[in-house]
């Protein structure tokens, strides 16, 4: 069968965010007395994971002295304007036009807040026919998009066997298996 849809992660797919991640991550990490994580983005990419919660936990983070909700609106309220100066990878709006143009359904599927979501994509130019559906979690707490993906798939008719899942990590892969893409 043919692809006639593609499902794309925004952070660390299409916007070129995980060495900023992990620089934030570690200036957190210190900033509430943890020894931040050695071993440059291979460390970060080890106990990168989802839900956030469990990865905040593995990073080092003590979530008895300072809560998970707490931490995540701290990094998020760093995040969001610093993450602007963040390029797209590298021939990711080529790739997006290109499939666009042949006529493939492009969507976003992030455990990124929906409107900070939205945000981002309008602030790179492409919040504007470049996808059929921008789905992003309602809060920043980062847990699984993997039921949001499902529903989507149920929703848009849209043959799994037909769609391909783009992303960076072990949970875009968890969230393609659970689609049945």
């Amino acid at each position: 069968m043919d692809v006639t849809a593609v499902i794309w992660d925004w952070n660390g797919t299409l916007l070129d965010d995980v060495a900023f991640s992990a620089a934030l991550l570690n200036r957190q990490l210190t900033r509430h007395g943890c020894a931040p994580l050695e071993g440059g983005l291979a460390a970060y990419r080890r106990v990168f994971r989802f839900p956030i919660e469990e990865y905040y936990r593995d990073a080092g983070f003590d979530l008895a002295r300072t809560p998970y909700g707490q931490l995540a609106e701290e990094y998020m309220a760093i995040y969001e304007p610093e993450s602007r100066d963040c390029p797209l990878q590298p021939h990711a709006r080529a790739a997006l036009e290109g499939l666009r143009d042949a006529g493939l359904t492009q969507v976003v599927l992030s455990a990124s807040e929906e409107k900070l979501l939205l945000r981002q994509l309008a602030h790179y130019g492409l919040a504007e026919g470049m996808f059929a559906q921008v789905l992003g979690l309602s809060d920043i707490l980062g847990r699984s998009k993997a039921e949001m993906g499902r529903a989507w798939m149920e929703q848009s008719h849209v043959d799994p066997a037909c769609a391909v899942m783009v992303g960076d990590s072990v949970h875009d892969w968890e969230v393609a298996r659970a689609m049945g893409t």
